[in-house]
């Protein structure tokens, strides 16, 4: 794997390379809350390049800062309609839950009025309270209370600094659109010359396989999505629709759709409440169309729309998730796929030089940003 021998200008050239890497980490690390709202804008980016494409050249939008305002509005409709179809559902679901609560009290109590009910309960147990209040119990409680207080006042500060943030990825994601083919041709630049054609092939690879991934896990999560949703409206399952499609997304990760049973134990409880049902009937019903479902795509959709060849395995895209998340925090669940394609295209091409990769998935004949612009040469 290694040609030619172990020189010291050898070594001393790796250790330099290990040093600068070990050096990208840190900055990353360190600049990470400056440098999130940038690596968003870039993937979102990348995600909506394809419709600008289409709104510029095929509906015939000759300036480029109108096609992407349109595709953005686009993109933050599908977002708006998304979040309209899981969150009123949602609200609704909580209001009857309170209504259950409130119910259920007012038949233990046997009051029609709670608030009454507890006013009188702290009048006749005033003096309980008093001498609760005035114990080193509740000091105790309150000091170590107080700073869980301020980590929540501190935790929506953050909540604010993030919507703020939002509106500067929409400025980087618009920037970033509007010199896209210059940005992704010239970035081999920053490389000396020497190398260049080694991290064009090397990012070659990556692209294809990010391309790979992303449509056919798309299609993959799609399906899951709808076949939930159909399985859902069968058994008549609370917000069939919002759940199903909250499924379909968390699935762009593989089986990261596993955590939607937290949601879905909550809402079995909600319609074994209304209905007067068995809780463990309601939920066996539910978990059937999981795993009715899961099958379905394991067995059938997956192997038909990934292939063997494409994309990445799904164990070892969760570990890089993990590894990357762990040192980088949420701009390493970001770069995550491309840098662990990266690492695979690089030791599939350069130390392994195994090819049959690249000769079992069919090559990606879209256009890409350096011809699809530019003018035939004569």
């Amino acid at each position: 794997m290694i040609e030619g021998p172990i020189t010291f200008d050898r070594f001393a050239r790796w250790g330099l390379v290990a040093g600068g890497i070990v050096l990208v980490f840190v900055v990353l690390h360190y600049l990470s809350a400056v440098l999130l709202p940038f690596f968003v804008a870039w993937l979102f980016a990348y995600l909506l390049y394809p419709v600008v494409k289409f709104i510029q050249y095929r509906l015939k939008v000759k300036v480029r800062a109108v096609a992407i305002v349109l595709a953005m509005i686009i993109m933050l409709a599908v977002i708006a309609g998304i979040l309209w179809l899981i969150i009123p559902p949602l609200f609704d679901e909580f209001g009857r839950f309170t209504t259950l609560v409130t119910r259920y009290l007012k038949h233990v109590t046997h009051t029609e009025s709670i608030p009454g009910a507890l006013q009188e309960w702290m009048h006749n147990n005033s003096k309980d309270i008093e001498r609760f209040l005035k114990s080193d119990n509740f000091i105790s409680t309150m000091k170590e209370t107080a700073p869980r207080l301020f980590n929540f006042m501190g935790q929506t500060m953050n909540f604010a600094m993030s919507i703020i943030a939002s509106f500067i990825t929409l400025l980087y994601m618009f920037f970033i659109l509007l010199d896209y083919e210059y940005l992704s041709e010239k970035w081999i630049k920053i490389f000396p010359k020497k190398t260049r054609p080694f991290w064009q092939e090397l990012m070659s690879d990556v692209e294809k396989a990010l391309n790979n991934y992303i449509r056919g896990q798309g299609l993959v999560a799609m399906t899951m999505g709808i076949l939930f949703i159909i399985g859902f409206l069968i058994i008549g399952f609370p917000m069939a629709i919002g759940l199903g499609i909250l499924i379909g997304i968390l699935d762009m990760v593989p089986y990261l759709h596993t955590f939607a049973l937290i949601p879905t134990a909550f809402l079995a409880a909600m319609k074994a409440a209304e209905t007067g049902q068995n809780y463990w009937v309601v939920l066996a019903s539910a978990v059937a169309v999981f795993a009715i479902v899961q099958v379905i795509i394991d067995a059938i959709v997956t192997p038909k729309i990934m292939g063997k060849q494409m994309g990445l395995n799904p164990a070892v895209l969760l570990l890089s998730l993990s590894v990357w998340g762990a040192i980088l925090g949420f701009i390493g669940l970001i770069i995550a796929l491309p840098a662990t394609t990266l690492l695979i295209s690089y030791w599939e091409r350069y130390v392994t030089k195994d090819t049959s990769r690249d000769d079992a998935t069919s090559p990606d004949i879209s256009p890409t940003p350096s011809t699809a612009h530019s003018p035939k040469k004569t």
